[in-house]
């Protein structure tokens, strides 16, 4: 299609006034939060480690291969991973449908239409000298329509959209955190419990040889029928908590095999697994302002507080008046031979402004409304900033107890062992009975067993 010059440059300077209107963005401009009071320090000593490091990939630095297996499986193949990430597709069409809107919609077509007029009608076809009422009508040419951003309504819409987009991705990443944890907690809990179960295997044995000394003792007269019935008792208490250990290793192992995106049977081999001894080290917490720029939820709550904002431009923007420009041309003829003829060449301009004078009030109450939600979404964000600081607390609490109890177990299964040494010293000498060095021995393996419930929890609370 091509225009006479006058009007190409009428054209153009149309285009140009009504595009340097869109400079002015109505509704408030987004400015990052006020910081929230964090206090001055951690309330508990970080277990002599101040400096923030990088806690990327923190499940590699224990040297244990089969967690990282484990995490990696995960992390590719979980299902709320998955799910993170088609919801990040999901946020990145919406923002590139928002950043379409700021583009006119083109369209073209082509159609060849045959009618017939009526001659008794409103035109008298039939009257007219040289007007067939049957007519072939071929038409090509396209329509394209926009509506001029004035007041900046799809700014502030691509805003809200890149802004969620953003919410979204940082979600993902807590996910990502989240199943890694998870993923390690449960490795913990199932090589602790086959460590336990192994132990207190160990126990049932001691206790099922000493309750045979004492039968076979009992039965030369040389112990009471009750001290048969104590260690019997002993030993039946004891053979009965097996059961519950290996379940608790089973259902740990079940539930990896569900965090690894597959059925629960999948890793059921790791039953007899063993896994190295993880040093638990001291955590790298930094300062407590550290810890919100590492938490995905504040992360994500600030950039909803941003989407927020700007969801009021886009309601106020409706308050002011709408200029859309619809455009059109082609090719008209009655002829095949005439249809792209210069002479058969068609156009339309059709500027309109529209402006909403009376609605009852809805476009301010739904700028109230946004507003409200913008108050929301910036106490949500306060909400998040405490709530993580509280969460970082808890777990940095639980996490030293739990080193320090695993240091006070870690002595006592020293003491033990240092006994134990004394008492097969005794025994070789002849200054103790055998069942007393079995009751030496027990004693041991209770001392094993603590310090292996210890060492498992301090490191699902790490």
């Amino acid at each position: 299609m091509i225009f006479p010059p006058h009007r190409r440059l009428r054209l153009a300077v149309v285009l140009f006034s009504c595009t340097s209107l869109t400079a002015c963005v109505v509704g408030p401009d987004y400015h990052a939060p006020p910081s929230v009071d964090t206090g001055r320090g951690w309330t508990q000593a970080a277990a002599g480690a101040s400096a923030p490091a990088d806690l990327t990939h923190w499940w590699s630095t224990l040297g244990d291969p089969e967690l990282e297996r484990l995490v990696d499986t995960a992390l590719a193949q979980n299902l709320d991973i998955r799910q993170a990430a088609a919801r990040i597709d999901e946020a990145r069409a919406l923002r590139d449908r928002a950043a379409g809107q700021q583009l006119p919609a083109v369209s073209a077509g082509a159609s060849v239409n045959r009618r017939r007029q009526s001659e008794n009608g409103p035109l008298p076809v039939g009257s007219i000298p040289g007007l067939d009422a049957s007519q072939t009508i071929y038409d090509a040419g396209f329509d394209a329509a926009w509506e001029v951003d004035l007041f900046g309504a799809n700014r502030r819409a691509l805003e809200g959209a890149s802004a969620r987009l953003q919410a979204t991705q940082a979600e993902a990443q807590g996910v990502h955190m989240r199943i890694a944890a998870e993923v390690a907690r449960t490795w913990f809990e199932a090589t602790g419990a086959r460590e336990e179960l192994l132990t207190q295997q160990a126990t049932v044995a001691t206790l099922q040889q000493t309750l045979d000394l004492m039968r076979s003792r009992a039965a030369l007269g040389d112990v009471s029928r009750a001290d048969v019935d104590a260690a019997n008792e002993r030993w039946a208490a004891a053979n009965a908590t097996l059961p519950g250990i290996a379940a608790r290793q089973r259902g740990a192992v079940l539930g990896l095999g569900v965090l690894l995106g597959a059925p629960p049977e999948r890793e059921l081999k790791l039953l007899d697994t063993a896994a190295p001894t993880h040093v638990l080290p001291a955590l790298p917490v930094g300062e407590r302002a550290d810890i919100l720029r590492r938490r995905p939820d504040v992360l994500a709550a600030e950039r909803r507080l941003a989407a927020s904002t700007a969801d009021i431009g886009v309601a106020t923007a409706e308050l002011f008046p709408k200029l859309s420009i619809g455009a059109g041309g082609g090719f008209q003829a009655l002829s095949p031979g005439d249809w792209f003829d210069s002479s058969s060449t068609r156009y339309s301009i059709l500027p309109l402004i529209s402006w909403r004078l009376f609605d009852g009030g809805r476009v301010r109450a739904e700028i109230r409304a946004r507003e409200a939600a913008q108050r929301q979404a910036a106490l949500g964000y306060e909400q998040a900033v405490l709530a993580a600081l509280g969460d970082a607390e808890r777990a940095l609490g639980d996490y030293n107890a739990g080193l320090d109890t695993l240091t006070r177990r870690q002595a006592a299964l020293d003491a033990s062992r240092r006994s134990f040494g004394h008492a097969e010293a005794r025994f070789a000498a002849g200054d103790i009975t055998r069942i007393e060095l079995l009751a030496a021995q027990r004693l041991l393996h209770e001392a094993e067993t603590a310090n292996l419930r210890a060492r498992t929890t301090a490191a699902v609370q790490m």
